[in-house]
């Protein structure tokens, strides 16, 4: 009987493997109508990465929101007021002008906010057609979003984040740790036979190829998933 490689282990969705989300304050999101509201606290969540602001609003709702580069607790923040372009404020893709840095984009209308949270991230608008809002993400791709599509204004807050070395693993595992991501890695051609298909015999010999057909079954299917093409490129 073999054992449980690390992807079957990780499915079975055990404590092992789950984020203690316990730990965290709470869930990020844009209030879905508009109001006005202000910064009661400035606070960090294990969960993300970014600082995260307490928003009260005129409504008596109290909500997490993601806290951008310049703002202070006591500072206004609004939703849905078109004229205002102050920063934390909330408003529809298509009442954003062009060239404006925005961050924490909903994919679809209503949804909260899905695209660009990570600290010292933003995106911009670029263009307005007829099929959508054209946006620059941080990785130079463009999206079209829906017009109808929420973002705030700004620079997510947190930069700089990853310019601070580890210098050494320990700091590295508490980090890891607090969102239970896996760590260390480790290479599957480094276990042993019964832990990954490409273990066992010697060092960084797989004996069996990267490719891994489409219909492979649970615990094989590893490598180079159904890959549509391999080989070196002919220019």
């Amino acid at each position: 009987m073999g054992k449980r490689i690390i992807q079957q282990r990780r499915g079975r969705g055990t404590g092992v493997y789950t984020a203690p989300s316990h730990r965290y304050k709470g869930v990020v999101k844009h209030l879905d109508y508009d109001a006005e509201g202000v910064i009661m606290e400035l606070m960090k969540c294990p969960g993300h990465s970014a600082p995260l602001m307490v928003v009260s609003y005129d409504s008596g709702e109290t909500i997490l929101n993601i806290a951008p580069i310049g703002v202070k607790v006591g500072d206004l923040v609004q939703v849905g007021n078109s004229d205002s372009l102050e920063k934390g404020n909330v408003l529809l893709l298509e009442d954003i002008p062009e060239g404006t840095l925005v961050y924490n984009i909903e994919g679809r209308p209503g949804d909260g906010g899905k695209f660009v949270r990570g600290s010292g991230t933003f995106a911009r608008v670029i263009a307005k057609n007829e099929k959508g809002i054209r946006v620059k993400l941080p990785s130079k791709k463009e999206k079209t979003f829906l017009p109808k599509c929420r973002a705030a204004i700004g620079v997510v807050a947190g930069s700089g984040r990853v310019e601070k070395p580890l210098l050494k693993a320990g700091k590295m595992y508490f980090k890891m740790k607090a969102k239970n991501k896996l760590y260390p890695k480790v290479g599957g051609v480094n276990m042993n036979a019964v832990d990954h298909p490409f273990g066992g015999s010697s060092s960084h010999v797989k004996g069996r190829p990267t490719q891994s057909p489409r219909n492979a079954p649970p615990g094989r299917k590893v490598g180079k998933i159904a890959p549509r093409r391999t080989g070196r490129r002919n220019k």
